[in-house]
């Protein structure tokens, strides 16, 4: 039994890659995406801080609109579901606080039990060295987001296409994000693969495990 979850996990993996074409006609039903999103919800953080939002759009004129500032690339308007990954672009002591309250909630205790974490959160991102790049601390963290979306989707045939190549100012603007402490990190268009897209017939350009991958 193990095994075949093993193999169907490569499978999945092999199966996967950057979709540059959707088939607009399709749309990816409620309940996988359902999963998907829960996938998100469920995704690790450093701290458990979970500094991002995730903007799911699927109101077609608003992602034309987007479109000129996506290079002028289609996949944000015609896959099924476009998922804009946002950060913070400062982690603050209200943050810590949040994190700490639903701590405190979902594992119960009290808020004053939990003060060395807080603590020794605040002490590093907020007021530590690190302060200075929190913004950039919790735009890495949205990459752990993106790459567990897309495994999740990949599990459940659905295609993905990672994108960074937009105008985060651009898509602030449009979304409404200036001055409210969020900034568009990177994309995430998610669809099923139109039957013109001639690079899912590509062979994957890997390096070999050897080259990338050492035991000690």
């Amino acid at each position: 039994m193990g095994f075949k979850k093993e193999q169907e996990l490569i499978q999945s993996l092999k199966w996967r890659y950057a979709a540059k074409q959707f088939d607009s006609s399709r749309k990816i039903p409620k309940e996988t995406w359902q999963a998907i999103e829960e996938s998100l919800v469920l995704t690790p953080s450093s701290y458990g801080m979970q500094p991002w939002k995730f903007l799911v759009i699927t109101d077609q004129a608003l992602r034309e609109q987007l479109v000129p500032h996506s290079w002028n690339q289609r996949q944000v308007a015609d896959c099924s579901h476009l998922v804009v990954m946002l950060s913070e672009t400062r982690v603050s002591a209200a943050d810590v606080d949040n994190l700490i309250a639903r701590t405190a909630e979902i594992r119960g205790g009290s808020v004053t039990q939990l003060s060395g974490y807080r603590k020794m959160i605040v002490s590093d991102i907020v007021e530590g060295p690190r302060a200075q790049y929190s913004g950039e601390w919790a735009a890495r963290q949205v990459y752990i987001a993106l790459g567990q979306l897309m495994l999740a989707a990949a599990m459940l045939s659905v295609d993905t296409c990672p994108m960074e190549g937009f105008v985060p100012a651009k898509y602030d603007e449009v979304l409404g994000l200036e001055g409210t402490g969020w900034t568009t990190t990177v994309l995430c268009p998610c669809g099923y693969r139109s039957a013109d897209d001639k690079n899912a017939k590509l062979p994957k350009v890997r390096f070999d495990a050897k080259s990338v991958i050492t035991h000690r």
